[in-house]
């Protein structure tokens, strides 16, 4: 089976590590993932830069680019706000966040839910030509309010269907959800809502995460979110992990009989990249908060 990865150590990877990478830093591990293969990047997210310093230069990542043939470049936005700023990048393909979980929603977006979508909504019918889609924070488990009902889930991705989005992202902020859950969870909206695109961003808490992927592949999600080196987390979610580790995917799905794309070789190349680039990076406190 081709399964596709995107590779989200340019946003996700970055956004709670300490430090401050450069552009010209990140534009380097952007080249290094085409190279080995990969055709999806999300590479940068269009939030409040005093809140998340690491996104500040998320316009000049963006239009810095290499521009390659079936290479796809995605950008991350929580308001409407962010969608107008991404799309005065010059962004092409948005995510569009919201969370399954009221108090997660408050502390990462400002807003509750029903806010957020209707924010999220009045932008998404401004810019037509866009290719939108939805990604659900703490899909499965909240920090705040425990395992979320696969009913409410439900209702979140039909409110980002009834916004014309048909490709939905899931995503276990804190890694902590056994694989039982996320299936059931899986299972229960596939069914509410058959037509969407699924597919499943996984962080990593207690090693359980290739288990989760493995199940996924198997009941037919062939897109994953991963991170090179398992960097990530969410500022906003305590206690969560960093991200399913890309190279430990790849080699897992290869093992598996599964095609990817990527060239384990060059996919090493640029976890050493990305390892490299965070050591030799000025620490937050002692860098300015837009750079």
């Amino acid at each position: 089976m081709k399964v596709q990865i995107t590779d989200v150590f340019l946003r996700d990877g970055l956004q709670d590590e300490p430090v401050i990478v450069s552009t010209e830093d990140k534009l380097a591990v952007a080249d290094s993932l085409v190279a080995a293969g990969f055709t999806r990047l999300e590479v940068a997210s269009f939030v409040n830069p005093a809140k998340v310093p690491q996104m500040g230069d998320a316009a000049r990542v963006l239009g810095g680019l290499p521009r390659r043939d079936g290479v796809t470049y995605t950008s991350l936005a929580l308001n409407g706000r962010g969608i107008q700023r991404a799309v005065d990048a010059g962004a092409t393909d948005i995510q569009v966040v919201t969370s399954a979980s009221q108090a997660h929603s408050n502390a990462n977006a400002g807003q509750g839910i029903e806010s957020a979508l209707a924010d999220l909504g009045r932008e998404v019918a401004r810019f037509p030509r866009v290719g939108f889609f939805a990604g659900i924070s703490t899909a499965f488990t909240c920090p705040f309010e425990g395992e979320i009902d696969p009913g409410h889930l439900l209702r979140v991705v039909r409110a980002f269907k009834d916004l014309g989005i048909r490709d939905i992202g899931l995503a276990d902020t804190l890694g902590t959800s056994p694989t039982e859950q996320v299936m059931e969870s899986l299972a229960h909206v596939r069914a509410g809502e058959p037509d969407l695109t699924y597919h499943l961003h996984l962080h990593n808490a207690r090693g359980q995460a290739l288990a989760t992927a493995s199940a996924a592949v198997e009941a037919g999600i062939v897109r994953f979110d991963a991170a090179l080196g398992g960097y990530g987390g969410c500022p906003f979610a305590p206690g969560a992990h960093g991200n399913i580790a890309t190279e430990e995917l790849v080699r897992h799905l290869h093992d598996a009989g599964h095609e990817t794309g990527i060239d384990e070789d060059l996919l090493a190349d640029a976890v050493q990249l990305a390892r490299d680039v965070v050591l030799r990076s000025p620490a937050l406190s002692a860098a300015p908060a837009t750079r």
